[in-house]
């Protein structure tokens, strides 16, 4: 029985990395490479890096955020594309057009940041022009390093 068990906790652990790192966040891809030059603006190519708050004290979050800090930060889209949001740590991310109200976009694709990398995780959707609020919620930490992600 605790044969089985160990062999179930195997199956559903994440996989062990593979590849041993020369250098974290040394290698990313092109679009990613605004990773590790932090900007002030949440825009496509460049991290920034949030103030985290107790999330019931944060406006506007949407219903279905999950306990814990959060961070809010409004962006525009120019051209009409997949865009990715990436995270340093596991928290849940909710994109909602407009200024004000609104519901919760729906994503369009999941995945974690290259090998090697501090990018916990990405999260795409399909923007259209326009004004959106991204909310990351279910932290645990003070700040969160984000980055607008353009492209597949």
């Amino acid at each position: 029985m605790l044969f089985a068990a160990a062999l179930l906790l195997l199956q559903t652990a994440p996989a062990a990395q593979t590849t041993a790192c020369k250098a974290t966040d040394a290698s990313l891809p092109t679009s990613l490479i605004g990773w590790v030059k932090p900007g002030d603006e949440f825009v496509p190519g460049k991290a920034v890096e949030l103030d985290t708050i107790d999330g019931a004290a944060l406006k506007g979050l949407p219903a279905g955020s999950k306990p814990g800090k959060a961070a809010m930060i409004g962006f525009k889209i120019e051209r009409a594309g997949i865009y990715g949001v990436a995270l340093d740590q596991g928290g849940w991310i909710d994109l909602l057009p407009g200024t004000e109200g609104g519901a919760a976009l729906t994503s369009v694709k999941h995945g974690h940041g290259p090998d090697c990398s501090t990018i916990r995780k990405i999260v795409r959707f399909d923007l259209k022009p326009g004004l959106y609020r991204l909310y990351v919620s279910g932290l645990s930490t003070p700040k969160v390093k984000a980055m607008l992600v353009s492209g597949d």
